[in-house]
């Protein structure tokens, strides 16, 4: 298992009683991104994890809930390094430079989750565990908005929606990222950070500011 999977999973459910649970995750992570979600049975799944289809139900239930554990555990530990990231953040700008380069770090030390995360998204969505992701995400969002809308911070951001906000602060490190994790560019996102943070600023700050 790759070092930086493990770390997560460990992180995510930590403990000797819990190691069947981590490897039944790391062998899906790996089934998922080499066949896609959907191909992949759970007769494919019992193979690579080597674990019987009663330990899969045990854990997890279906397919859909070790597909959602999976996404949630990468989850939880990007959003926990967001989280350290954005402590540390003095003003705005550096509150968004944080959230761009607490991203672009995860993704670049934790590239196989990234990849299962980006095509997993969709799937945990439409699927039964859509209403908690839904939950998560307004948790999520409703704790960024209370730091940037504060009115020290709400002064120096355009008058615009602020719904815009996270698409226009994360969507060309995202974009970037993703066309790293398919190949079509090379260059790891890491030599751009500073670049995607001063991009993401424009972005959303106040012209003259």
């Amino acid at each position: 298992m790759n070092s930086g999977v493990s770390a997560v999973l460990e992180r995510a459910y930590p403990g000797a009683r819990a190691q069947l649970k981590r490897r039944i995750l790391a062998g899906a992570l790996a089934c998922f991104n080499e066949q896609g979600i959907e191909p992949t049975t759970i007769e494919m799944l019992k193979e690579r994890c080597d674990a019987s289809v009663g330990n899969l139900y045990h854990h997890f239930g279906s397919k859909e809930g070790l597909v959602a554990a999976l996404f949630f555990a990468a989850m939880d530990d990007q959003t926990v390094l967001r989280d350290e990231r954005m402590a540390q953040a003095q003003d705005l700008r550096e509150g968004v430079a944080a959230l761009v380069y607490s991203y672009v770090d995860w993704v670049v030390a934790q590239p196989e989750l990234a990849r299962y995360v980006f095509q997993a998204r969709s799937a945990v969505a439409k699927g039964p565990h859509g209403p908690e992701l839904l939950q998560r995400n307004r948790v999520l969002g409703k704790a960024l908005m209370a730091w940037f809308t504060q009115p020290e911070r709400l002064a120096q951001l355009r008058d615009w929606p602020a719904e815009l906000f996270p698409s226009l602060i994360i969507g060309q490190a995202e974009n970037y990222c993703r066309a790293w994790l398919s190949g079509r560019v090379k260059s790891s996102p890491g030599q751009y950070r500073e670049m995607l943070a001063e991009a993401a600023w424009s972005s959303v700050a106040r012209p003259g500011i």
